[in-house]
């Protein structure tokens, strides 16, 4: 095929847009950063809001699905949003996912019911996944890689700011008001987002080539993905693991998975590029954030109901308290950031960070129930502060490694593996979660009534979460293994 594209492939523009003046860059910079806190402050408003949703709609059961199927929903099409940034364009490839997402959270606002809320989140994900992947590859656009950190703090600071006000806000709104004003405070976000980057954006330099959308292998990843997901929720709950409906799952998620690698080796333009997946960068760098990121989302589920069901907090106190893990985590990119740009050997910051995010969640396995509130804080800000050194240092190494017109798939391929983590392990945690408490075949409404089911099993609630911690130590051990085995290349100067 010819990589020349024609004026219909490239969608807005063909022409080369001239250099940008620095100006120019920071108006860039401040559009997309209103576009990635509306994504941001979304994934930590609801965190804290979980336990009251779920109260309220009188179905806890099915609550670790308001997270999972968005992220099921945003993985899914991330790389499709790649694709499409290098086919058309970045600009409308943004603006399209910024309105769908608006219209997926006024349906969230809008739900009365548990299932209906999945629903509209899984709508509100579609668009989620290009809120997260398209500003990295924006950034990534117009800055080279050595002086790309020094715009980092500014993404640390739209992630430090959601990190902060997301779980406060979520618990204060969710337990003073309404738990439906977490979503419609994305629409006046979502408004300013628009207005910032529909003329900003005509002035991105341009690299796009032809591409093809792999429809079948989105629908393939998708059908293996949601086939697993469903077992891991229902195994052990609804239906006993060796079931015909959780063996059935199992047995269809495999052959899709087959179907899903079959295609990825056969198609002329695969979903997820093995060219690239294969670069010893990225899929090392990938396979990292697949375990540690897939962790940290989990966390910011079930440590909230650690606060409320042991500890004994509100929702408004548990999103205080779920400021040291979100607060550490940002803290931490921020430092590996700052490491990057003085070092050549950049790795380094993020591996101290890690090692010191599994020592941490192993001694909250090992004392979990037993240590108190601020003991327990202590241990969770470290970790979350060794999770967060990850996240500049491999984003930056993996857009490193590629080629200009290879970023936006690149990003969204990285972005695909690591929200597909996320939905995976938040399923995994969640199995180990009902499962040790032993509550298959019961309905379970509210937080209270956890606890009393729970007490009326003989089952201690305290253990179960040890059993998450404990899991949370494990994932993060492969992750930083991965992490180690990345190969560090030096990063292209402003001359690149």
């Amino acid at each position: 095929m010819d990589d020349t594209p024609s004026p219909a492939a490239v969608g807005e523009s063909a022409r080369p847009a001239p250099a940008l003046a620095p100006a120019a860059v920071r108006r860039i910079i401040i559009g997309v950063m209103l576009a990635l806190l509306l994504a941001a402050i979304d994934q930590t408003i609801v965190a804290t809001a979980l336990p009251t949703i779920g109260n309220e709609l009188g179905d806890l059961e099915h609550l670790q699905w308001v997270v999972t199927v968005y992220l099921l929903s945003a993985t899914a099409v991330t790389p499709i949003y790649g694709k499409l940034a290098d086919i058309i364009g970045r600009r409308v490839t943004l603006l399209a996912a910024t309105i769908i997402f608006l219209v997926g959270s006024a349906l969230c606002a809008l739900a009365p019911t548990m299932f209906v809320l999945i629903g509209a989140r899984f709508v509100q994900g579609l668009g989620g996944g290009g809120l997260i992947a398209l500003p990295l590859t924006i950034v990534a656009d117009i800055v080279p890689p050595r002086e790309r950190m020094r715009y980092q703090a500014y993404f640390a600071s739209v992630f430090f700011t959601a990190s902060i006000a997301g779980p406060l806000l979520g618990g204060l709104l969710a337990e003073h008001l309404h738990w439906s004003l977490i979503f419609w405070i994305n629409l006046p976000i979502g408004a300013i987002a628009l207005a910032m980057t529909v003329g900003v954006l005509r002035r991105l330099p341009r690299h796009e080539r032809p591409h093809r959308l792999d429809i079948v292998g989105a629908l393939t990843m998708t059908a293996a993905a949601t086939s697993l997901l469903l077992a891991l929720a229902w195994g052990g709950t609804a239906y006993r693991w060796g079931s015909p409906e959780i063996l059935g799952l199992i047995a269809a998620s495999a052959v899709a998975w087959v179907l899903f690698v079959a295609r990825l080796l056969t198609a002329a333009e695969p979903f997820v590029p093995l060219a690239v997946m294969f670069n010893p960068v990225v899929g090392t760098g990938t396979l990292s954030n697949f375990f540690v990121v897939g962790t940290m989302v989990a966390l910011t589920i079930y440590v909230p109901i650690y606060f409320e069901a042991v500890v004994g907090l509100s929702a408004g106190q548990s999103g205080l308290a779920l400021i040291a893990f979100m607060g550490g985590t940002v803290t931490g990119a921020q430092i590996a950031g700052r490491i990057m740009v003085w070092t050549e050997h950049y790795k380094r910051g993020a591996t101290v960070g890690l090692a010191v995010s599994v020592a941490s969640m192993a001694l909250l396995a090992l004392l979990a129930g037993s240590l108190s509130l601020w003991q327990f804080e202590v241990l969770l800000a470290l970790a979350g502060g060794g999770i967060g050194t990850i996240f500049p240092v491999t984003t930056v190494a993996v857009q490193n490694a590629v080629e200009p017109h290879q970023l936006g798939t690149a990003t969204a391929s990285f972005n695909f593996f690591r929200s597909l983590g996320s939905a995976i392990l938040v399923a995994v945690f969640g199995a180990i979660f009902l499962g040790g408490l032993g509550l298959g075949g019961t309905k379970i409404g509210s937080l209270d009534r956890l606890v009393e089911e729970a007490a009326r099993n003989g089952t201690p609630i305290e253990p179960v979460f040890g059993m998450i911690f404990l899991a949370a130590t494990v994932m993060l051990a492969i992750g930083f293994l991965f992490y180690l085995a990345m190969e560090e290349r030096p990063l292209k100067g402003s001359d690149s």
